[in-house]
């Protein structure tokens, strides 16, 4: 990436403020000699260390410039539509260049107290972080830095690492979603990384077995707790020596690692995960090549005494894996989280999963696409009375017998309730209103369920005490198209009892220009609420004005 003599100039300008006239001429010239060249970032870091030293100035210069300092981080801040914030500075998704880059790094200075650097977000700033990691210096007491999807290139991650040792106090650091992370830089970076890091996340990374192996440095970090290296499909591949085993074994040195996410990362059967004691998280979703050899990995997790989340969501488990699953359960006496969602044997042994598990304590288990038949819906309604959430999306067996589960909810308790694509019938829906189920209910998903007649999505929507509600999806499946004229009446006499609604999708419902005249001049009232609409008019579209979006 090339830095114009511009965004050099701005440099100048900016960081020089003490500098003699004359000076500054000097220095612009020595740089338009490489404008000439095509400077790049290397050319940067350069500029960056020549007027490093002069943006210090003198102590009278730096009083000076203090005093209208704040200013300048008003302006900037403003300019890209964020608050100022003297220990927060949260720019992701702020579209930032290289010029804004190269005026942040002159304004760290001004901002002695900062403790959160979020920068995320900002695909145009790759290849030139060194401009802002030289300056990490002027904010020694940073302890998070974000970096998210900044397509950072293995120059910039050099420059990170060189510059960690200016930020001592740094507790957590997220460099994911950037493919360029993985390597020699980052190898280096992770035997710089400061004793009070707590949080390292590298999800989406393109890391190799070969970083896995670097990985492994990571246990010279005592207080690390969070360690996410989801989305590097890489990861667990197989070599002669090192890679992931070589990071499995080292892991039991973090003393308190309490989460560990594996999502995705090619994991195989007859990993080793024991001797983590301080483990309460643990994600291994996405692995497919589980499949068939959970039962070498199952007696490792029995030693996971203190796990409270263990989630193997589409992990294609087998019937033999689910059986393993199953006997070590009662040995995860802390566990309140269970996800075996989207696992479409699961549902045949759903009865005695349910049976496995400490019920009093558990509050997630998605069963949604997990093929449940009427014996494993029957014994799920045993787990549901102290769940938070359930989630039986993708169900069939659900449509018809919606009562047997909402007949052994605890209203007070379940705070989300996720039906997607279960069949439902007219009769179900009037069935939770008569019930009072929903009355502390946040989410209810109620989508792909075309099978509902106009009366039960009327039913539902007059019911009443639903005041709690903050997402709501009625939404039709793709291709398929309804009128909602029938219950929109229900709709509109409703909203002022929900309060706290923030979201009502209701894709593929079609409706007249009058009733969207209604239901626009409603929530424009409300002001706080999103409306996700994509159904047909007569006049074609009936996407609602972008000031509701």
């Amino acid at each position: 990436m090339h830095i114009s003599y511009y965004n050099i100039y701005i440099y100048i300008y900016y960081t020089c403020t003490s500098m003699t006239a004359d000076k500054q001429k000097t220095l612009m010239l020595r740089h338009e000699e490489c404008e000439r060249k095509e400077a790049c970032e290397v050319d940067v870091c350069v500029c960056v260390r020549a007027c490093g030293a002069c943006a210090a100035g003198t102590a009278e210069a730096a009083g000076g410039e203090r005093d209208g300092g704040w200013g300048r981080v008003c302006a900037f801040l403003q300019k890209l539509g964020k608050k100022a914030d003297s220990r927060s500075l949260r720019l992701s998704h702020c579209d930032l260049t290289a010029t804004d880059l190269l005026e942040l790094a002159t304004l760290l200075r001004l901002l002695p107290r900062l403790e959160e650097l979020d920068v995320s977000w900002n695909e145009l700033i790759g290849g030139c972080l060194a401009a802002l990691t030289s300056h990490l210096q002027q904010v020694g007491g940073v302890r998070a830095l974000r970096l998210c999807s900044c397509r950072l290139t293995a120059a910039d991650v050099a420059a990170l690492g060189e510059a960690l040792g200016s930020v001592p106090l740094l507790e957590v650091l997220d460099l994911s979603w950037n493919s360029g992370v993985g390597g020699v830089a980052l190898q280096c970076l992770l035997g710089k990384l400061p004793p009070p890091l707590r949080e390292l996340h590298l999800v989406a990374c393109r890391l190799t077995a070969a970083d896995a192996t670097a990985l492994g440095m990571v246990s010279a970090a005592p207080g690390l707790c969070v360690l996410d290296l989801s989305c590097n499909p890489q990861l667990a591949q197989e070599v002669d020596a090192g890679g992931f085993m070589a990071l499995a074994s080292r892991l039991p040195h973090a003393a308190a690692l309490a989460t560990l996410r594996l999502q995705d990362c090619g994991l195989r059967p007859g990993g080793s995960l024991h001797h983590l004691p301080s483990l309460r998280e643990l994600d291994l979703s996405c692995n497919k090549s589980l499949a068939g050899g959970l039962d070498a990995l199952a007696p490792h997790l029995a030693h996971l005494t203190h796990l409270e989340s263990l989630d193997l969501h589409q992990c294609r488990l087998t019937h033999s894996d689910l059986e393993a699953l199953i006997q070590v359960l009662p040995c995860l006496v802390g566990l309140t989280q269970l996800d075996v969602s989207s696992n479409q044997e699961a549902g045949g042994v759903a009865d005695r999963l349910v049976a496995a598990l400490p019920l009093p304590q558990m509050r997630r288990l998605p069963l949604n696409s997990c093929s449940l038949n009427r014996d494993s819906f029957t014994a799920l309604a045993l787990a549901v009375p102290c769940l938070l959430s359930v989630d039986v999306s993708w169900c069939k067996v659900v449509g018809g017998r919606l009562a047997l589960l909402l007949d052994a909810l605890q209203p007070s308790v379940v705070l989300e309730l996720r039906l997607s694509s279960c069949d439902l019938t007219t009769e179900d829906l009037r069935a939770a209103c008569r019930r009072g189920v929903l009355s502390s209910l946040r989410a209810l998903d109620v989508s792909y369920n075309g099978s509902v007649g106009e009366d039960g999505w009327s039913a539902l929507l007059a019911a009443g005490g639903l005041a709690s509600l903050r997402d709501v999806d009625l939404s039709l499946r793709p291709l398929t198209s309804a009128p909602c004229s029938a219950w929109l009446p229900a709709l509109l006499r409703a909203l002022p009892g929900l309060p706290a609604l923030n979201r009502l999708a209701a894709q593929r419902w079609t409706a007249g220009p009058r009733d969207r005249e209604q239901l626009t001049h409603s929530l424009r009232k409300r002001g706080n609420t999103s409306f996700s609409h994509s159904g047909g008019t007569d006049s074609g579209s009936c996407r609602l004005p972008p000031g509701l979006l």
